[in-house]
């Protein structure tokens, strides 16, 4: 994908304004983490490993101001920052992750003054870009294999270069796939209530020149009972050590219905995205947004004034619908607990 989701300047993190496809296409300049904060609320940038890239460079935004500081009055505002970008978004462990990651940089670098330990901040981020590029790369390898000639891959919201710093996840594997001389084609899931898999999904594969077929999150369950589908591949926000997996809401669904149909049913995500901590999918912090995300879209209401809303932004998908978790390690099977732990 020619496509940079985030690029560090010396204007600030810009961003491709996702809130803006496909009508427009255009970068936001952050210019302090408040900034970033903001984009991370507005899905101006989403996907967990994009979450975390632009966390890591969130943070240098709230320092760069500092390096004249004393160390601590520097560190004070390095921690107070990382405290704050860490309420942006609950679900996406990836923001935890990148944050967490440099902090620990920032304690290994010892004693430096303020102007070596920014540079060891900054170095640090631009790692995290460039591992979250090569881990996708990886990880779609490996998910390739699972595809077949001709196949026709059922996805859902958006996993591909926007969901990351350039390439994507879910969309990863297909575009590996592709490469390798495939023939694959996608049918992309609408995504209510923000549609992001027809705006961005369906664009973003345009883009691309894989073919693309969009349907209404309710047509899922046609396509597969029709024979049209022979893998569903999705992202993951965040997975339990024991591979319960959260990804926006609506893949829980598709998961029933894979099983039900007998499709194949995939999870690809690297292995940032994997969170020990959590045992399984109870553990797992359900972020619920706006109420006015679901009374209408872009200005246009279509429910009544004041009905009552239920909105969360992900569901969990029990490990037991999984048939696969791809990785930038490998592809991890059941037991989860056993193969995400020697991955």
């Amino acid at each position: 994908m020619p496509i940079e989701t985030l690029r560090w300047t010396d204007d600030g993190l810009e961003l491709i304004d996702q809130t803006k496809l496909p009508g427009e296409f255009t970068y936001l300049t952050c210019r302090t983490p408040e900034d970033v904060h903001d984009a991370l609320r507005r899905l101006v940038v989403r996907g967990a490993p994009a979450i975390g890239v632009a966390a890591a460079y969130g943070l240098l935004l709230g320092l760069k101001d500092k390096i004249p500081s004393p160390k601590d009055d520097f560190a004070a505002t390095l921690g107070e920052t990382a405290e704050y970008l860490k309420t942006a978004r609950p679900t996406a462990v990836n923001l935890f992750w990148a944050i967490d990651r440099m902090l620990s940089a920032a304690e290994a670098a010892g004693d430096l003054e303020p102007p070596g330990l920014y540079g060891v901040l900054g170095r640090e981020a631009d790692v995290i870009r460039e591992e979250d590029r090569e881990s996708c790369r990886s990880l779609g390898r490996f998910g390739a294999e699972l595809l077949r000639d001709g196949a026709t891959v059922l996805t859902h919201c958006n996993a591909g270069a926007l969901a990351t710093v350039d390439y994507g996840t879910a969309l990863g594997v297909v575009y590996a796939a592709v490469e390798s001389g495939k023939r694959i084609s996608v049918y992309a899931d609408e995504t209510r209530p923000l549609l992001q898999g027809a705006r961005l999904t369906a664009w973003e594969l345009g883009e691309s020149g894989v073919p693309v077929t969009l349907i209404c999150d309710d047509m899922a369950a046609t396509v597969m009972a029709q024979g049209r589908i022979d893998a569903v591949v999705v992202g993951a926000d965040r997975i339990a050590a024991n591979g319960d997996t959260a990804n926006k809401i609506g893949t829980l669904g598709l998961a029933i219905l894979a099983q039900y149909y007998l499709v194949p049913f995939y999870v690809a995500a690297p292995m940032s995205t994997v969170d020990f901590n959590v045992s399984s999918g109870e553990g797992i912090p359900i972020e619920e947004r706006s109420p006015g995300e679901v009374r209408g879209f872009d200005g246009c209401e279509t429910a009544p004034d004041g009905v009552e809303v239920y909105n969360p932004a992900f569901d969990v998908t029990p490990a037991r619908l999984i048939n696969a978790i791809i990785t930038d390690r490998g592809v991890a099977r059941s037991p989860f607990e056993e193969s995400l732990n020697a991955l």
